[in-house]
């Protein structure tokens, strides 16, 4: 009786191995960057018209200041969070961000603080080496120019700052307290310390409002010609600095905010604490007073929002976290501005869900299709017999 053949390892043919690594090996590099191009190429700069400018006896052009906004990206350290979530984050938001660059090629990128989960519980070995994690991930050419705020997550609440935290902060990002921006074609910024606003006559907070103090006699000086501002900080006449700060100002909470990044209904109508959620209603007052900016962008929250101050002629708009840790569709601001006018574009990353469903379905479509092709012989003979 002759011996059945069995088939073996060696005399399977690996071509079915092959397009089963090709067809996950597809599915993956879609997932993890392709995805990334195809969400971000919807989405565009915010236009202005080149705008002009007396300078002396003639009148130069200045093409719009091109900025990208990013909020709370929170950086896993070695305390919280699994390995893998870590991994996954990290690539997520490197991936996001190095597309952006590759995509838009902003003139400055502005990071509004919490970079960092742990990083007011890191040692300066562990902060030091989350510095140059946060540089690694989140690269940029020589063209392009960085600005970190702090937030909390960063250096602590007010009541948990200390001199080394907010010092090893300041020289790893070079980011005092308060921040005085004279950038291309006359746009003013100032960035703040949220942490330093507390108003209770601190070191920190007394050196914060000192500054506040200069800038303001500066634009004021600026505003109106003066000549005895030699001693004072350059900036244009007719300036409405633009401020760049971690907190929201102040505000009862978020039931006023809409759009697909806004808090969940049940968040809206929470109280916000002041000095915590947000700044005091007081030091949001001193700040309007002394800077009368015409814009302001922070972060913290998580969420998406955008706040119009009536009666300080001032939009304010809060980022949401870039961080998919945070949520499941996290954002960015590209934003276009001159002296007098500026335009936002808001723009969404990859939705967490979205890969998921798309790992799930191509999963289900190679098992489905693999069973099709094992029962299709018996089909077909199966319909041979009855015909």
């Amino acid at each position: 009786m002759s011996r059945r053949w069995q088939p073996t390892c060696d005399s399977m043919s690996l071509r079915p191995l092959t397009r089963c690594l090709i067809y996950f090996l597809s599915v993956f590099v879609f997932c993890e960057y392709v995805i990334y191009y195809v969400v971000l190429l919807q989405c565009t700069w915010p236009q202005l018209e080149t705008w002009y400018a007396s300078e002396g006896n003639r009148v130069s052009s200045h093409r719009p200041l091109r900025i990208a906004l990013i909020a709370d990206t929170h950086l896993l350290g070695p305390r919280r969070g699994h390995w893998f979530d870590k991994l996954r984050r990290e690539w997520q938001m490197h991936r996001s961000f190095q597309t952006i660059m590759s995509i838009f090629s902003p003139e400055k990128v502005f990071f509004l603080g919490d970079v960092f989960d742990e990083g007011l519980w890191s040692s300066d070995e562990e902060f030091h080496a989350y510095v140059e994690r946060f540089h690694s991930l989140f690269s940029v050419s020589e063209e392009t120019d960085v600005y970190v705020v702090a937030g909390n997550h960063d250096i602590g609440f007010h009541y948990s700052i200390t001199e080394r935290l907010n010092r090893r902060f300041v020289d790893e990002f070079r980011s005092p307290s308060v921040s005085l921006l004279n950038l291309e074609g006359g746009n003013v910024f100032v960035l703040v310390n949220s942490m330093a606003m507390e108003g209770d006559n601190c070191s920190l907070c007394r050196s914060t409002v000192n500054r506040l103090q200069r800038i303001s006699m500066a634009i004021e000086c600026a505003n109106k010609m003066r000549s005895d501002c030699a001693s004072l900080p350059v900036v244009p006449p007719n300036t409405r600095p633009i401020l760049m700060q971690h907190f929201p100002m102040y505000r009862g909470n978020d039931a006023m905010c809409e759009g697909p990044d806004a808090a969940p209904e049940q968040e809206k109508r929470q109280l916000f604490r002041e000095k915590w959620d947000c700044l005091s209603k007081n030091a949001s007052e001193e700040l309007f007073d002394l800077l009368n900016p015409r814009l302001i962008f922070g972060g913290h929250t998580h969420h998406g929002c955008l706040v119009t101050h009536t009666s300080r002629n001032a939009l304010e708009w809060s980022v949401p976290s870039f961080s998919w840790r945070n949520r499941n569709n996290p954002s960015f601001l590209l934003v276009s501005v001159t002296p007098l006018k500026y335009a936002v574009n808001k723009c969404f990353l990859p939705q967490e869900s979205t890969v998921k469903i798309i790992y799930v379905l191509s999963i289900a479509f190679f098992v489905a299709w693999n069973l099709f092709l094992k029962l299709q012989p018996f089909w077909l003979q199966s319909h041979r017999k009855f015909r």
